[in-house]
């Protein structure tokens, strides 16, 4: 019986062609956003997970509060290498690094570019190597003993910052002083850090005339599994050192837990609010399913009277309409699918070929296909209800006269 429903309500929506495609154009628009939004939000969920998987669960960062802009802007509140050497010494703790940043003139020829350069500690490079998962893609990383050279990101190679790519052995011209291309780093995934500069600190303190400041501070723990009870008992000693109380601490802490639930959380916020957009899209292609039906209704009055008058009950009319407006929403949800795959390829492409990063990757797991289906046809069953409950109720006899 369920199967001549849907034979009928597909003869029907054939029928009625063009009038069915115009009906489900909300459906498919706001399914395949909504479809494209989570699968964008699943696959950037998966690369920061899998960049946080590259850090380790056994290091911690300390910052200071009150940087203008992140690393590298100085602000009211500062490291210095005497908040380094007591980091070192705490129980648990076993190893540290820090890097210190600034704005810079990069020459090449007669190009100028202003980036970001990074010094770094070489006698900690392994640690600090270890940290942003960097690689040499050409040449190598910086080691101790590698003053007067420097290891750049992949967008100098791949991007065309400069007029043609930068390869290892290269000479750069950071604010007026030569150095030699040592390492060309493989991509990160981030724009920001794939243009980045580094150099050790024996060259970026004088450089940059920034003799003391430190801007984060990377603490490696002997024991991951006591890594937050380490992080406190550094806090402390900080604040202790610092002359400072919990009210007045001008740093702060972040583990790997901190910060994979701070990204989750803005994540779902951004999420949420463009999928509440795209419901808007539902709703008028709800408004449209419903409309059609209740055309579909009056257009088949007299058919329904005779459907009636050979024994279909009440609940048989009612399922058939709801059956053929749940049909409009799923063939939209299907298309919608389809599109929103397309567009999250397409974003996909331009993300690393253009943009440079691997970050915005979609994800597309088969329980989001078949939810994705089961609600554009719930959708569209739901907005049907009203037409189909309208059309059981019509009497019969007034339905055969109907013209």
């Amino acid at each position: 019986m369920i199967s001549d429903y849907f034979k009928l309500a597909l003869r029907n929506l054939r029928k009625r062609r063009l009038r069915s495609w115009l009906t489900m154009i909300g459906i498919i628009i706001s399914i395949a956003t909504i479809f494209f939004l989570i699968s964008l939000s699943l696959g950037l969920q998966g690369a920061v997970e899998e960049q946080f998987r590259l850090l380790g669960t056994d290091k911690f960062f300390i910052q200071p509060r009150g940087q203008l802009a992140g690393p590298g802007t100085g602000g009211a509140t500062q490291f210095i290498s005497q908040d380094f050497d007591l980091v070192k010494k705490i129980a648990g703790v076993k190893e540290a690094t820090y890097w210190t940043a600034s704005p810079s003139k990069v020459e090449l020829k007669d190009q100028v570019r202003y980036v970001t350069t990074v010094g770094i500690d070489l006698e900690t490079s392994d640690l600090f190597m270890e940290t942003g998962a960097y690689k040499a893609e050409e040449g190598r990383v910086l080691k101790k003993g590698d003053e007067g050279s420097v290891m750049i990101g992949s967008q100098y190679k791949h991007n065309n910052l400069f007029k043609k790519p930068v390869t290892a052995g290269d000479v750069l011209v950071i604010n007026d002083k030569e150095f030699q291309v040592r390492g060309i780093l493989k991509p990160i995934g981030n724009p920001g850090d794939d243009r980045l500069i580094y150099m050790s600190l024996e060259d970026f303190r004088p450089l940059f005339n920034i003799t003391k400041r430190i801007d984060t501070i990377v603490v490696q723990v002997n024991n991951e599994e006591q890594l937050l009870e380490i992080a406190e008992r550094v806090e402390k000693k900080l604040r202790t050192s610092r002359g400072l109380t919990e009210k007045t601490q001008d740093f702060y802490i972040l583990t790997p837990d901190q910060l994979l639930e701070s990204f989750g959380v803005i994540l779902n916020i951004i999420t949420a609010f463009l999928i509440g957009v795209a419901a808007i899209s539902l709703l008028v292609g709800g408004i449209g399913i419903a409309n059609t039906m209740y055309t579909s209704v009056l257009e088949r009055t007299k058919e329904i009277g005779v459907m009636k008058s050979v024994g279909a009950k009440n609940s048989d009319i009612t399922l058939i309409f709801l059956i053929e407006s749940g049909l409009l929403g799923l063939v939209g949800g299907i298309i919608g699918i389809v599109l929103g795959i397309g567009i999250g390829q397409i974003v996909e492409y331009i993300a690393i070929n253009r943009l440079g990063t691997t970050l915005l990757q979609v994800s597309t797991p088969f329980w989001l296909i078949i939810s994705c289906l089961l609600f554009a046809f719930l959708a569209g069953a739901a907005s049907g209800t009203l037409p189909a409950l309208r059309a059981a109720k019509i009497n019969p006899t007034e339905a055969l006269r109907y013209e």
